[in-house]
């Protein structure tokens, strides 16, 4: 079995024997990516996910994990999280979410609070024994929230802000929000409250938020700002950082001179153009044009011994963009500000620890080290640290992967030696 350190997801997997996972489909998604635990999800019986709109491709992909019983599940907090649940089967589709619960009642309804028939969309209303009192000291917006069950007497329902639809078999059909609102990584956001930030900071022209999936599988807010005026990316993301929770803060700050516009002139959000793959202080473009990347770090900012300077922060670099889908990273950048999350930083922690061949590399120096100098300077120094009195031999001239991979065998025969 895993080795008791090993803490990971599939490590527990394996060493219980899980038969029953629940996670968010961000979670599901990092897991069916990584080889290690996408092997590990072959030994469930059932895979429980919800909290996020299930995607199609993530089906897909742990269908072809070994998941034989996915379960979509679907609930806000102010019902006692699940409500309804849907057991994917070949043939449905992804934003199928079931039938209500025991103890539940589900409502699709229209503006004037009745309900719609099969195959129209309506907004969703829940009912039964686990809709929450309210909101703390929100008075006025418990009461938006929470109404009287009109089909009830005395009992209340909760009303989602989601659309939703009867579908001919009887199960439900998430369609979307309602309103500004939208799911990152669990987390609601009122797209609105970014803008408005953004806004209130920018001293530029109209301002957008929208959620993005240019990398499949690695959805991230993005703002764009209507001007004709440089932008310094970073420094409004570090304003934003300090007006607005981490999960709110843009992932990407892009200037466009004009926004695209739909026949009725307003802004067309769906044809915004994806961010530019590198991240710099630049000039609003009317199309998607990258600019150029910066020059390759150079390894002689980065002040570490042993290994050939370097190595370790070349290796960073190439896994982090990867990750993050960008074209170059310089020796200050910080994993954070390029983009990255904390699902990313668990993807990258892995890698690194891998590629690397650092099993006591801890997921704690990802985030307390976000700088690529200071995190690079960080594991040359535990790679290069001598673990006997006897002098290893130098290493080889080779490129930067290479003198890792021959430390790490020449660690491994010492380590064998000394046992």
């Amino acid at each position: 079995g895993p080795p008791a350190s090993d803490r990971s997801i599939a490590a527990q997997i394996r060493r219980h024997g899980i038969t029953h996972l629940q996670c968010t489909p961000s979670m599901a998604r990092m897991l069916a990516a990584d080889a290690v635990s996408r092997a590990a999800l072959g030994g469930l019986r059932h895979m429980l996910v919800g909290g996020e709109a299930l995607p199609a491709a993530l089906v897909e992909e742990l269908r072809g994990a070994g998941v034989i019983h996915l379960e979509n599940m679907y609930g806000p907090t102010e019902t006692t999280i699940w409500s309804t649940s849907a057991t994917i089967e070949a043939g449905l589709p992804a934003t199928v979410i079931g039938r209500p619960i025991r103890n539940t009642r589900t409502y699709v309804l229209d503006a004037q609070m009745s309900p719609c028939p099969v195959g129209v969309e309506g907004e969703l209303w829940i009912g039964g024994a686990g809709v929450a009192r309210g909101y703390w000291e929100r008075a006025e917006l418990t009461a938006d929230r929470f109404r009287p069950d009109p089909f009830r007497p005395g009992e209340r329902i909760y009303r989602t802000g989601d659309l939703a639809r009867w579908r001919a078999d009887g199960l439900l059909d998430f369609i979307g929000r309602a309103d500004g609102q939208v799911k990152l990584r669990v987390h609601r956001i009122e797209l609105g409250e970014v803008e408005a930030a953004l806004d209130a900071i920018s001293g530029f022209g109209p301002c957008v938020a929208v959620l993005r999936e240019d990398t499949p599988g690695d959805t991230r807010l993005v703002a764009y700002l209507e001007t004709t005026e440089p932008v310094d990316e970073a420094e409004l993301r570090r304003e934003l950082a300090t007006r607005l929770p981490a999960i709110m803060v843009p992932a990407r700050i892009v200037a466009l001179e004009r926004f695209p516009l739909t026949p009725n002139r307003k802004t067309d959000r769906a044809a915004l153009p994806p961010p530019p793959a590198h991240r710099a202080a630049v000039s609003p473009t009317p199309t998607p044009t990258p600019t150029p990347a910066d020059p390759a770090p150079s390894p002689a900012t980065i002040k570490v011994t042993g290994l050939r300077r370097g190595a370790a922060a070349t290796e960073i670099a190439e896994i982090w963009r990867e990750l993050l889908g960008i074209e170059a990273v310089s020796p200050n950048d910080s994993f954070f500000d390029l983009g990255g999350h904390s699902l990313l930083a668990v993807r990258a922690h892995r890698e690194i620890r891998d590629r690397l061949g650092l099993p006591d590399l801890r997921i704690t120096d990802i985030f307390g080290l976000p700088r690529l100098a200071d995190l690079a300077a960080r594991i040359e120094a535990e790679l290069t640290a001598p673990e006997a009195a006897e002098p290893v031999a130098p290493l080889p001239s080779a490129n930067a992967r290479d003198e890792i991979m021959a430390r790490r065998r020449q660690l491994r025969a010492r380590r064998q030696g000394l046992g």
